[in-house]
Order: structure tokens, then sequence, then C-alpha cells
């Protein structure tokens, strides 16, 4: 276990198994226990997850695992949460355990965090995004969707009334309710304000680079969440010619959505030869 400061003070464990390449993994490596398990497996989500993709990868690399996503929640930063410190605390940890070159995978929110990593560092030997497109990206959605969830969080309106839902259900996302602090909401606003500008389709990298989602990856959020399609697949299919000249590797997972796509059983038959392949050049 390693200590990590981050770029407030705080602190992050990390988590450091197996030998090889660094790869550093955004995931909490303790399995989620008791009744919140249970509802996520209600869901088709692994409660083990980042369990999951540490065991699935750690014999071939060094991976170091670290709840980020967590920690951002125990310890949040609503007015520092910015790309360019989110990107100095990824760095803080490859620093703590003295990884000079380091691949990086993250999903969704830490997919993003990820491109905004590897247009500040040469550092990277490879990345790969999964549930969030490198190019064309839903930048102005998601603005909307975090400023959305900051005014619930602010002032709350009770959800719709729940629906029966069978195991074959995409997640109903309009069916959530704000569990999240005023401070925790704000933190993403400050993260997606500050991409306003941010133009994606003007990036360049040298480093391997994949990106992936689920070709049903896309979620409609009703008025009181943005009233927005926040299209996640849609920007790899239509601009899959584009990233490919770019230099990206581009998967498109049929039949699944946001949630199942980040799932380690569909995850790792991607992830792990990918990367094996990538980090041998």
């Amino acid at each position: 276990m390693v200590q990590v400061t981050m770029h407030d003070g705080s602190t992050i464990e990390a988590e450091v198994h197996g030998s090889g390449p660094t790869l550093l993994l955004p995931v909490d490596p303790q399995p989620v226990e008791g009744e919140q398990a249970d509802e996520m497996r209600k869901w088709g989500t692994d409660p083990a997850l980042g369990r999951s993709l540490i065991d699935g990868l750690s014999d071939v690399f060094q991976v170091v695992a670290f709840d980020y996503t967590g920690h951002v929640l125990s310890a949040p930063k609503p007015d520092t949460l910015t790309p360019g410190n989110v990107v100095a605390d990824l760095l803080a940890v490859a620093d703590a355990v003295q990884a000079e070159r380091f691949a990086y995978y993250g999903y969704s929110w830490l997919a993003l965090s990820g491109l905004q990593l590897a247009i500040r560092t040469d550092r990277l030997s490879a990345l790969a995004m999964g549930g969030y497109p490198p190019y064309a990206g839903p930048y102005a959605e998601m603005l909307k969707v975090t400023v959305a969830a900051y005014e619930q969080a602010v002032s709350p309106t009770p959800a719709p009334a729940p629906q029966e839902k069978s195991s074959d259900d995409a997640f109903d996302w309009s069916s959530v309710e704000v569990s999240t602090t005023v401070e925790q909401s704000r933190q993403f606003v400050t993260l997606y304000e500050a991409l306003r500008g941010f133009d994606d389709t003007a990036v360049r990298l040298s480093c391997p680079r994949l990106c992936f989602a689920g070709s049903d990856d896309a979620i409609t959020y009703e008025e009181r969440w943005g009233g927005v399609v926040v299209d996640l697949a849609g920007p790899l299919k239509r601009h899959r010619a584009e990233l490919e000249a770019l230099g990206w590797d581009v998967v498109v997972l049929d039949g699944l959505d946001h949630m199942s796509a980040m799932q380690a059983a569909n995850v790792l038959p991607v992830l792990r030869p990918w990367l094996t392949a990538a980090l041998r050049k």
C-alpha cells in the first residue's frame, strides 16, 4: 500500500499488484459488500469490478490500483477539480510508485481524464479509454448534466416513481436520486466548465491508444437532469475513419450500454491483448 498526496493535500491509497510494465488503473480494489452489492448485481454490474480487473491484468502488468472516484467523493474538491489538477494527481500516483513510464486505462470520466493526462505528459507508454470518446466528445452535454446534478443537490426534486425492472432492462438514469452533496456535485461542474473550450479533434498523440464503448452507449437524461442525450458510442461510429487515421484503435462492443461495457468480462478481452501488444512496441 502506498500513500499518495493529492493536489489539495488530501491523500489516497494505491495498491500495487504483479510485475511487468506499469499500468495505472483508477478503480476501487476493494469489493463492495452487503445491500449495495446486491443492488449492483440486480443491474448486472460487478461489485468487485476493480478486483476483477486487477486479477485479470496483474499476471502480465504491474497494476497500480487507486480509487480516484471514491477519493474525490470522500474528499471533494469543489473549486479545484480542474483537468490540470486531475493530471497532477495521476502523475503523483505514478511518482509514488517510481514509474517514469506507465500505461493508463480509465472508463467514463476517468477515460476523459486519461486524455487530459496524455496531452500534458510524455510519460505515457499507452492510453486506453473506455466509455468516453477521444474525438467529438459530449463535453457540452456533460456540462449540462453536471450543472443539473449540482442544482438537484442544492434543491432536490423528487424522482419519478420507479418502475418494475427486469434483468434485461438498461440502467434507468432518470430514476436516480441525488445522493451527492453540494460540494461533491460542484467539483464535476468545475471539471466540465474548465473543458468548455476544449477541442478534442485537434489532439495529436504519439503513444499507442485504444478507445472503446458499447454500441448502445447513449444516455438520455430527462429535463431535471439537463434534458440532453449523452452519446458516447456515436462519435466512435461516426468518426471511426478519422480516429483510425489519427492512430487510434477503435472497438465498438455490440449490444452493450454504458454499464455493461465497463464490466471486466467485457473489458478484459479487449484491454488485455491490446495492452500486451502495445507495450511490446
